[in-house]
Protein backbone atom coordinates (compact mmCIF):
# COMPACT_ATOMS: atom_id res chain seq x y z
CA UNK A 1 0.00 0.00 0.00
CA UNK A 2 1.18 3.51 -0.82
CA UNK A 3 2.04 5.10 2.52
CA UNK A 4 2.28 8.67 1.20
CA UNK A 5 -0.15 10.96 3.01
CA UNK A 6 -0.20 14.76 2.52
CA UNK A 7 1.49 16.87 5.18
CA UNK A 8 -1.75 18.64 6.10
CA UNK A 9 -3.37 15.35 7.02
CA UNK A 10 -0.35 14.31 9.07
CA UNK A 11 -0.44 17.62 10.96
CA UNK A 12 -4.14 17.11 11.65
CA UNK A 13 -3.30 13.66 12.98
CA UNK A 14 -0.73 15.25 15.29
CA UNK A 15 -3.33 17.69 16.66
CA UNK A 16 -5.83 14.85 17.10
CA UNK A 17 -3.26 12.74 18.97
CA UNK A 18 -2.53 15.68 21.28
CA UNK A 19 -6.25 16.05 22.00
CA UNK A 20 -6.46 12.32 22.75
CA UNK A 21 -3.69 12.59 25.33
CA UNK A 22 -5.13 15.74 26.88
CA UNK A 23 -8.62 14.22 27.02
CA UNK A 24 -7.28 11.00 28.51
CA UNK A 25 -5.59 13.00 31.25
CA UNK A 26 -8.87 14.70 32.15
CA UNK A 27 -10.65 11.33 32.28
CA UNK A 28 -8.62 10.58 35.41
CA UNK A 29 -10.96 12.65 37.60
CA UNK A 30 -14.78 12.53 37.85
CA UNK A 31 -14.84 16.32 38.00
CA UNK A 32 -13.16 16.71 34.59
CA UNK A 33 -14.19 13.43 32.91
CA UNK A 34 -16.99 14.94 30.82
CA UNK A 35 -14.73 17.66 29.45
CA UNK A 36 -12.06 15.06 28.76
CA UNK A 37 -14.55 12.97 26.82
CA UNK A 38 -15.54 15.99 24.70
CA UNK A 39 -11.90 16.88 24.00
CA UNK A 40 -11.09 13.31 22.93
CA UNK A 41 -14.24 13.24 20.77
CA UNK A 42 -13.13 16.41 18.98
CA UNK A 43 -9.77 14.76 18.38
CA UNK A 44 -11.48 11.73 16.88
CA UNK A 45 -13.63 13.95 14.66
CA UNK A 46 -10.50 15.65 13.31
CA UNK A 47 -8.88 12.27 12.71
CA UNK A 48 -11.91 10.95 10.82
CA UNK A 49 -12.25 14.08 8.67
CA UNK A 50 -8.53 14.05 7.86
CA UNK A 51 -8.71 10.39 6.88
CA UNK A 52 -11.68 11.05 4.60
CA UNK A 53 -9.64 13.71 2.81
CA UNK A 54 -6.96 11.16 2.01
CA UNK A 55 -6.66 10.54 -1.72
CA UNK A 56 -6.70 6.78 -1.15
CA UNK A 57 -10.35 6.83 -0.09
CA UNK A 58 -12.22 5.51 -3.13
CA UNK A 59 -15.83 4.98 -2.06
CA UNK A 60 -17.29 7.88 -0.09
CA UNK A 61 -20.87 6.68 -0.60
CA UNK A 62 -20.38 3.48 1.41
CA UNK A 63 -18.45 5.37 4.10
CA UNK A 64 -21.25 7.93 4.49
CA UNK A 65 -23.86 5.17 4.67
CA UNK A 66 -21.84 3.51 7.41
CA UNK A 67 -21.44 6.80 9.29
CA UNK A 68 -25.17 7.50 9.18
CA UNK A 69 -26.15 4.00 10.31
CA UNK A 70 -23.55 3.94 13.07
CA UNK A 71 -24.45 7.44 14.29
CA UNK A 72 -28.16 6.59 14.48
CA UNK A 73 -27.49 3.37 16.39
CA UNK A 74 -25.08 5.12 18.74
CA UNK A 75 -27.47 8.01 19.45
CA UNK A 76 -30.41 5.69 20.13
CA UNK A 77 -28.28 3.50 22.39
CA UNK A 78 -27.00 6.53 24.31
CA UNK A 79 -30.55 7.63 25.09
CA UNK A 80 -32.14 4.21 25.63
CA UNK A 81 -29.53 2.28 27.62
CA UNK A 82 -29.96 2.65 31.38
CA UNK A 83 -26.92 3.65 33.42
CA UNK A 84 -27.24 0.37 35.32
CA UNK A 85 -26.72 -1.41 31.99
CA UNK A 86 -23.57 0.53 31.15
CA UNK A 87 -21.25 -2.45 31.86
CA UNK A 88 -23.07 -4.44 29.18
CA UNK A 89 -22.82 -1.47 26.81
CA UNK A 90 -19.09 -1.18 27.40
CA UNK A 91 -18.71 -4.90 26.76
CA UNK A 92 -20.51 -4.60 23.43
CA UNK A 93 -18.46 -1.60 22.37
CA UNK A 94 -15.24 -3.42 23.23
CA UNK A 95 -16.37 -6.34 21.10
CA UNK A 96 -17.29 -4.13 18.14
CA UNK A 97 -13.91 -2.41 18.37
CA UNK A 98 -12.17 -5.78 18.19
CA UNK A 99 -14.40 -6.84 15.30
CA UNK A 100 -13.63 -3.73 13.25
CA UNK A 101 -9.89 -4.20 13.72
CA UNK A 102 -10.03 -7.88 12.78
CA UNK A 103 -12.13 -7.09 9.70
CA UNK A 104 -9.47 -4.63 8.53
CA UNK A 105 -6.93 -7.46 8.58
CA UNK A 106 -9.32 -9.82 6.77
CA UNK A 107 -10.13 -7.22 4.12
CA UNK A 108 -6.46 -6.38 3.56
CA UNK A 109 -5.55 -10.06 3.23
CA UNK A 110 -8.34 -10.54 0.69
CA UNK A 111 -7.27 -7.44 -1.27
CA UNK A 112 -3.65 -8.56 -1.48
CA UNK A 113 -4.73 -12.07 -2.41
CA UNK A 114 -6.98 -10.83 -5.25
CA UNK A 115 -4.34 -8.45 -6.56
CA UNK A 116 -1.73 -11.23 -6.61
CA UNK A 117 0.65 -8.88 -4.84
CA UNK A 118 3.24 -10.43 -2.54
CA UNK A 119 2.38 -9.94 1.13
CA UNK A 120 5.29 -8.30 2.98
CA UNK A 121 6.44 -10.11 6.11
CA UNK A 122 5.73 -7.18 8.44
CA UNK A 123 2.22 -6.74 7.07
CA UNK A 124 1.61 -10.48 7.29
CA UNK A 125 2.63 -10.62 10.96
CA UNK A 126 0.54 -7.52 11.73
CA UNK A 127 -2.52 -9.11 10.09
CA UNK A 128 -2.10 -12.33 12.06
CA UNK A 129 -1.75 -10.46 15.35
CA UNK A 130 -4.72 -8.27 14.45
CA UNK A 131 -6.87 -11.29 13.74
CA UNK A 132 -5.89 -12.96 17.01
CA UNK A 133 -6.36 -9.95 19.28
CA UNK A 134 -9.43 -8.65 17.47
CA UNK A 135 -11.09 -12.06 17.37
CA UNK A 136 -10.46 -12.72 21.07
CA UNK A 137 -11.78 -9.25 21.93
CA UNK A 138 -14.91 -9.75 19.80
CA UNK A 139 -16.15 -13.06 21.17
CA UNK A 140 -14.72 -12.50 24.66
CA UNK A 141 -16.54 -9.17 24.99
CA UNK A 142 -19.79 -10.59 23.66
CA UNK A 143 -19.61 -13.43 26.18
CA UNK A 144 -18.89 -10.91 28.95
CA UNK A 145 -21.98 -9.00 27.80
CA UNK A 146 -24.03 -12.20 27.93
CA UNK A 147 -22.85 -12.94 31.48
CA UNK A 148 -23.61 -9.43 32.68
CA UNK A 149 -27.01 -9.44 30.98
CA UNK A 150 -27.90 -12.78 32.54
CA UNK A 151 -28.12 -14.57 29.18
CA UNK A 152 -25.31 -16.87 30.37
CA UNK A 153 -24.59 -17.90 33.95
CA UNK A 154 -22.36 -15.37 35.68
CA UNK A 155 -20.54 -18.10 37.59
CA UNK A 156 -17.28 -19.50 36.20
CA UNK A 157 -17.92 -22.26 33.66
CA UNK A 158 -15.27 -24.97 33.63
CA UNK A 159 -14.97 -28.47 32.21
CA UNK A 160 -12.39 -31.29 32.34
CA UNK A 161 -9.17 -30.69 30.36
CA UNK A 162 -10.13 -27.06 29.82
CA UNK A 163 -6.57 -25.76 29.97
CA UNK A 164 -5.17 -28.46 27.62
CA UNK A 165 -7.94 -27.59 25.16
CA UNK A 166 -6.95 -23.92 25.37
CA UNK A 167 -3.30 -24.80 24.80
CA UNK A 168 -4.30 -26.96 21.81
CA UNK A 169 -6.25 -24.05 20.30
CA UNK A 170 -3.35 -21.68 20.87
CA UNK A 171 -0.95 -24.19 19.33
CA UNK A 172 -3.26 -24.52 16.32
CA UNK A 173 -3.23 -20.75 15.87
CA UNK A 174 0.57 -20.61 16.10
CA UNK A 175 0.96 -23.48 13.64
CA UNK A 176 -1.43 -21.83 11.18
CA UNK A 177 0.36 -18.51 11.54
CA UNK A 178 3.73 -20.14 10.91
CA UNK A 179 2.34 -21.76 7.77
CA UNK A 180 0.96 -18.42 6.54
CA UNK A 181 4.30 -16.70 7.09
CA UNK A 182 5.90 -19.31 4.83
CA UNK A 183 2.99 -19.54 2.36
CA UNK A 184 0.97 -16.34 2.80
CA UNK A 185 -1.48 -17.01 -0.06
CA UNK A 186 -3.48 -19.82 1.58
CA UNK A 187 -7.04 -18.57 2.11
CA UNK A 188 -8.35 -21.75 3.87
CA UNK A 189 -5.56 -21.61 6.46
CA UNK A 190 -6.16 -17.91 7.02
CA UNK A 191 -9.89 -18.48 7.58
CA UNK A 192 -9.05 -21.34 9.96
CA UNK A 193 -6.80 -19.00 11.95
CA UNK A 194 -9.65 -16.47 12.14
CA UNK A 195 -12.04 -19.18 13.41
CA UNK A 196 -9.57 -20.36 16.07
CA UNK A 197 -9.14 -16.78 17.28
CA UNK A 198 -12.89 -16.43 17.73
CA UNK A 199 -13.07 -19.68 19.72
CA UNK A 200 -10.15 -18.57 21.90
CA UNK A 201 -12.13 -15.48 22.90
CA UNK A 202 -14.98 -17.64 24.19
CA UNK A 203 -12.60 -19.95 26.04
CA UNK A 204 -10.84 -16.92 27.52
CA UNK A 205 -13.93 -15.50 29.26
CA UNK A 206 -15.86 -18.73 29.92
CA UNK A 207 -14.14 -19.62 33.24
CA UNK A 208 -14.29 -16.07 34.64
CA UNK A 209 -17.01 -15.22 37.14
CA UNK A 210 -19.27 -12.17 37.07
CA UNK A 211 -17.53 -10.68 40.09
CA UNK A 212 -14.33 -10.37 38.07
CA UNK A 213 -16.02 -8.40 35.30
CA UNK A 214 -14.38 -5.06 36.26
CA UNK A 215 -11.00 -6.60 35.52
CA UNK A 216 -12.17 -8.47 32.42
CA UNK A 217 -13.89 -5.45 30.86
CA UNK A 218 -10.82 -3.32 31.51
CA UNK A 219 -8.55 -5.95 29.96
CA UNK A 220 -10.80 -6.39 26.91
CA UNK A 221 -10.84 -2.63 26.48
CA UNK A 222 -7.04 -2.71 26.44
CA UNK A 223 -7.07 -5.54 23.90
CA UNK A 224 -9.42 -3.58 21.63
CA UNK A 225 -6.84 -0.80 21.61
CA UNK A 226 -3.97 -3.18 20.85
CA UNK A 227 -6.04 -4.66 18.00
CA UNK A 228 -6.61 -1.16 16.62
CA UNK A 229 -2.87 -0.43 16.77
CA UNK A 230 -2.17 -3.68 14.92
CA UNK A 231 -4.74 -2.66 12.31
CA UNK A 232 -2.88 0.64 11.99
CA UNK A 233 0.27 -1.26 11.06
CA UNK A 234 -1.70 -3.30 8.53
CA UNK A 235 -2.98 -0.24 6.63
CA UNK A 236 0.01 1.99 7.56
CA UNK A 237 -2.08 4.64 9.32
CA UNK A 238 -0.24 6.59 12.02
CA UNK A 239 -3.40 7.90 13.69
CA UNK A 240 -4.81 4.42 14.16
CA UNK A 241 -1.53 3.23 15.67
CA UNK A 242 -1.41 6.13 18.15
CA UNK A 243 -5.07 5.88 19.18
CA UNK A 244 -4.84 2.12 19.61
CA UNK A 245 -1.64 2.39 21.64
CA UNK A 246 -3.22 4.97 23.98
CA UNK A 247 -6.28 2.79 24.56
CA UNK A 248 -4.15 -0.31 25.04
CA UNK A 249 -1.76 1.33 27.50
CA UNK A 250 -4.46 3.06 29.56
CA UNK A 251 -6.53 -0.12 29.63
CA UNK A 252 -3.71 -2.28 30.95
CA UNK A 253 -2.87 0.34 33.61
CA UNK A 254 -6.51 0.34 34.72
CA UNK A 255 -6.50 -3.47 34.73
CA UNK A 256 -3.52 -3.46 37.07
CA UNK A 257 -5.29 -0.99 39.36
CA UNK A 258 -8.33 -3.27 39.46
CA UNK A 259 -6.19 -6.29 40.31
CA UNK A 260 -4.47 -4.42 43.15
CA UNK A 261 -7.86 -3.39 44.51
CA UNK A 262 -8.77 -7.09 44.70
CA UNK A 263 -5.32 -8.15 45.95
CA UNK A 264 -5.11 -10.68 43.15
CA UNK A 265 -2.87 -11.16 40.17
CA UNK A 266 -4.18 -10.93 36.63
CA UNK A 267 -3.21 -14.58 36.15
CA UNK A 268 -5.40 -15.54 39.11
CA UNK A 269 -8.35 -13.59 37.72
CA UNK A 270 -8.08 -15.21 34.30
CA UNK A 271 -7.25 -18.79 35.22
CA UNK A 272 -8.28 -19.60 38.80
CA UNK A 273 -12.07 -19.69 38.19
CA UNK A 274 -12.49 -17.76 41.43
CA UNK A 275 -16.02 -17.96 42.76
CA UNK A 276 -16.82 -21.29 41.16
CA UNK A 277 -17.77 -22.70 44.56
CA UNK A 278 -20.09 -21.29 47.17
CA UNK A 279 -17.85 -21.97 50.12
CA UNK A 280 -14.25 -21.23 50.81
CA UNK A 281 -11.69 -22.62 53.19
CA UNK A 282 -10.65 -20.54 56.11
CA UNK A 283 -13.92 -18.61 56.36
CA UNK A 284 -17.47 -19.35 57.35
CA UNK A 285 -19.46 -20.51 54.37
CA UNK A 286 -22.38 -18.38 53.43
CA UNK A 287 -25.33 -18.90 55.69
CA UNK A 288 -23.59 -21.37 58.06
CA UNK A 289 -22.54 -18.98 60.83
CA UNK A 290 -24.12 -19.47 64.26
CA UNK A 291 -23.67 -15.79 65.09
CA UNK A 292 -26.66 -13.49 65.35
CA UNK A 293 -27.37 -10.23 63.60
CA UNK A 294 -29.31 -7.19 64.79
CA UNK A 295 -32.08 -6.10 62.46
CA UNK A 296 -33.80 -2.71 62.47
CA UNK A 297 -36.63 -1.09 60.53
CA UNK A 298 -36.60 2.07 58.44
CA UNK A 299 -37.79 4.25 61.31
CA UNK A 300 -34.86 3.24 63.54
CA UNK A 301 -32.44 3.66 60.65
CA UNK A 302 -33.78 7.14 59.92
CA UNK A 303 -33.28 8.18 63.53
CA UNK A 304 -29.66 6.98 63.47
CA UNK A 305 -29.00 8.89 60.24
CA UNK A 306 -30.98 12.02 61.06
CA UNK A 307 -29.30 12.61 64.41
CA UNK A 308 -25.79 11.90 63.15
CA UNK A 309 -23.24 14.61 62.46
CA UNK A 310 -21.35 12.65 59.79
CA UNK A 311 -22.62 9.92 57.45
CA UNK A 312 -20.58 7.96 54.91
CA UNK A 313 -22.61 6.21 52.19
CA UNK A 314 -21.02 3.10 50.66
CA UNK A 315 -22.71 2.08 47.37
CA UNK A 316 -22.31 -1.41 45.94
CA UNK A 317 -23.62 -3.61 43.18
CA UNK A 318 -26.90 -4.08 45.05
CA UNK A 319 -27.58 -0.37 44.61
CA UNK A 320 -26.92 -0.70 40.88
CA UNK A 321 -29.23 -3.69 40.49
CA UNK A 322 -32.02 -1.93 42.38
CA UNK A 323 -31.39 1.33 40.45
CA UNK A 324 -31.47 3.14 43.77
CA UNK A 325 -28.97 5.91 42.96
CA UNK A 326 -31.62 8.63 42.67
CA UNK A 327 -33.20 7.64 45.99
CA UNK A 328 -29.74 7.66 47.57
CA UNK A 329 -29.15 11.21 46.30
CA UNK A 330 -32.55 12.25 47.71
CA UNK A 331 -31.64 10.76 51.09
CA UNK A 332 -28.29 12.56 51.11
CA UNK A 333 -29.95 15.87 50.21
CA UNK A 334 -32.44 15.50 53.03
CA UNK A 335 -29.70 14.69 55.54
CA UNK A 336 -27.68 17.72 54.42
CA UNK A 337 -30.70 19.98 54.98
CA UNK A 338 -30.65 18.71 58.56
CA UNK A 339 -27.00 19.67 58.94
CA UNK A 340 -25.50 16.20 58.44
CA UNK A 341 -22.13 15.98 56.65
CA UNK A 342 -22.53 13.36 53.88
CA UNK A 343 -19.74 11.66 51.96
CA UNK A 344 -19.65 8.74 49.51
CA UNK A 345 -16.97 6.02 49.77
CA UNK A 346 -16.10 4.43 46.41
CA UNK A 347 -14.27 1.09 46.16
CA UNK A 348 -12.45 0.57 42.83
CA UNK A 349 -14.13 -2.77 42.09
CA UNK A 350 -17.62 -2.07 43.44
CA UNK A 351 -19.96 -2.98 40.60
CA UNK A 352 -19.37 -4.67 37.28
CA UNK A 353 -17.04 -2.27 35.50
CA UNK A 354 -14.31 0.18 36.50
CA UNK A 355 -15.92 3.34 37.85
CA UNK A 356 -19.39 1.77 37.91
CA UNK A 357 -20.44 3.54 41.12
CA UNK A 358 -19.06 6.87 39.90
CA UNK A 359 -21.12 6.58 36.72
CA UNK A 360 -24.34 5.79 38.58
CA UNK A 361 -23.88 8.56 41.13
CA UNK A 362 -22.99 11.03 38.37
CA UNK A 363 -26.28 10.14 36.67
CA UNK A 364 -28.05 11.07 39.93
CA UNK A 365 -26.13 14.39 39.95
CA UNK A 366 -24.22 13.62 43.13
CA UNK A 367 -21.57 16.37 43.52
CA UNK A 368 -18.10 15.16 42.62
CA UNK A 369 -16.73 16.76 45.78
CA UNK A 370 -18.64 14.24 47.87
CA UNK A 371 -17.04 11.21 46.19
CA UNK A 372 -14.00 9.82 48.01
CA UNK A 373 -11.63 7.10 46.88
CA UNK A 374 -10.84 4.26 49.25
CA UNK A 375 -7.45 5.64 50.29
CA UNK A 376 -8.95 9.04 51.15
CA UNK A 377 -12.06 7.90 53.02
CA UNK A 378 -10.67 5.03 55.14
CA UNK A 379 -8.89 7.34 57.63
CA UNK A 380 -12.20 9.21 58.11
CA UNK A 381 -14.40 6.28 59.10
CA UNK A 382 -13.44 6.51 62.78
CA UNK A 383 -14.89 10.02 62.89
CA UNK A 384 -18.09 9.00 61.04
CA UNK A 385 -21.19 8.55 63.19
CA UNK A 386 -22.87 6.22 60.67
CA UNK A 387 -21.64 4.25 57.69
CA UNK A 388 -24.55 3.35 55.40
CA UNK A 389 -23.69 0.32 53.24
CA UNK A 390 -26.06 -0.13 50.29
CA UNK A 391 -25.69 -3.45 48.51
CA UNK A 392 -21.94 -3.85 49.06
CA UNK A 393 -20.48 -7.07 50.48
CA UNK A 394 -16.92 -8.32 49.95
CA UNK A 395 -15.51 -4.80 49.61
CA UNK A 396 -16.51 -4.06 53.24
CA UNK A 397 -15.74 -7.49 54.77
CA UNK A 398 -13.31 -7.11 57.73
CA UNK A 399 -12.11 -10.68 57.12
CA UNK A 400 -9.90 -9.23 54.41
CA UNK A 401 -8.00 -7.54 57.21
CA UNK A 402 -8.26 -10.04 60.08
CA UNK A 403 -8.62 -13.61 58.74
CA UNK A 404 -5.41 -14.87 57.14
CA UNK A 405 -7.24 -17.97 55.89
CA UNK A 406 -9.96 -16.05 54.11
CA UNK A 407 -9.86 -16.10 50.28
CA UNK A 408 -10.15 -12.30 50.32
CA UNK A 409 -7.40 -11.78 52.92
CA UNK A 410 -5.22 -8.83 51.99
CA UNK A 411 -7.78 -7.27 49.65
CA UNK A 412 -8.03 -3.54 50.35
CA UNK A 413 -11.50 -2.80 51.75
CA UNK A 414 -13.59 0.14 52.85
CA UNK A 415 -13.16 0.01 56.63
CA UNK A 416 -16.78 0.74 57.53
CA UNK A 417 -16.50 -1.35 60.72
CA UNK A 418 -14.43 1.48 62.22
CA UNK A 419 -17.41 3.86 62.12
CA UNK A 420 -19.39 4.45 65.32
CA UNK A 421 -22.42 2.71 63.80
CA UNK A 422 -22.93 0.79 60.56
CA UNK A 423 -26.23 0.22 58.75
CA UNK A 424 -26.23 -2.44 56.01
CA UNK A 425 -29.07 -2.48 53.47
CA UNK A 426 -29.29 -5.95 51.96
CA UNK A 427 -31.96 -8.32 50.71
CA UNK A 428 -30.73 -11.20 52.87
CA UNK A 429 -27.68 -12.86 54.34
CA UNK A 430 -26.33 -14.26 51.08
CA UNK A 431 -22.57 -14.17 50.57
CA UNK A 432 -20.71 -11.98 48.15
CA UNK A 433 -18.63 -13.14 45.21
CA UNK A 434 -16.02 -14.75 47.48
CA UNK A 435 -18.61 -17.15 48.89
CA UNK A 436 -17.84 -16.46 52.56
CA UNK A 437 -19.82 -14.84 55.34
CA UNK A 438 -19.26 -11.15 55.91
CA UNK A 439 -17.94 -10.58 59.45
CA UNK A 440 -19.31 -7.05 59.30
CA UNK A 441 -22.89 -8.31 59.62
CA UNK A 442 -22.22 -9.76 63.09
CA UNK A 443 -20.36 -6.81 64.60
CA UNK A 444 -21.87 -5.21 67.71
CA UNK A 445 -21.99 -1.84 65.97
CA UNK A 446 -23.69 -3.21 62.83
CA UNK A 447 -27.43 -3.24 62.18
CA UNK A 448 -29.13 -4.83 59.18
CA UNK A 449 -31.94 -3.22 57.19
CA UNK A 450 -33.31 -6.06 55.07
CA UNK A 451 -35.00 -5.36 51.76
CA UNK A 452 -34.50 -3.99 48.27
CA UNK A 453 -32.06 -1.08 48.22
CA UNK A 454 -34.47 1.17 46.34
CA UNK A 455 -37.41 0.41 48.64
CA UNK A 456 -35.41 0.71 51.85
CA UNK A 457 -33.73 3.97 50.86
CA UNK A 458 -37.12 5.41 49.85
CA UNK A 459 -38.50 4.46 53.26
CA UNK A 460 -35.49 6.05 54.95
CA UNK A 461 -36.14 9.26 53.03
CA UNK A 462 -39.76 9.26 54.12
CA UNK A 463 -38.89 8.64 57.76
CA UNK A 464 -36.07 11.19 57.82
CA UNK A 465 -38.46 13.88 56.55
CA UNK A 466 -40.69 13.24 59.57
CA UNK A 467 -37.92 13.81 62.12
Amino acid sequence: MNTFIPTGIQLTYLVAASLFIFGLKKLGSPATARNGNVIAAVGMLLAVVATLLDQHVLNYEMILIGLVIGSVIGAVAAYKVQMTEMPQMVGLLNGLGGASSALIAVAEFWRLLDSSQPIPLDVNISMLLDVLIGGVTLTGSFLAFAKLQGLVSGTPITFPLQQPVNLLLLGTYLAGSAYLIISPDSLPIFLAVVAVSLVLGVMFVLPIGGGDMPVVISLLNSLSGVAAAAAGFVVMNNMLIIAGALVGASGIILTEIMCKAMNRSLFSVLFSAFGSVTTASGGSAAGTSNQTVRSIDAEEGAMMLGYARSVVIVPGYGMAVAQAQHSVRELADQLERMGVDVKYAIHPVAGRMPGHMNVLLAEANVPYTQLYDMEDINPQFEQADVALVIGANDVVNPAARSDANSPIYGMPILEVDRAKQTIVIKRGMSAGFAGVDNELFYKDKTTMLFGSAKDMVAKLVSEVKQL
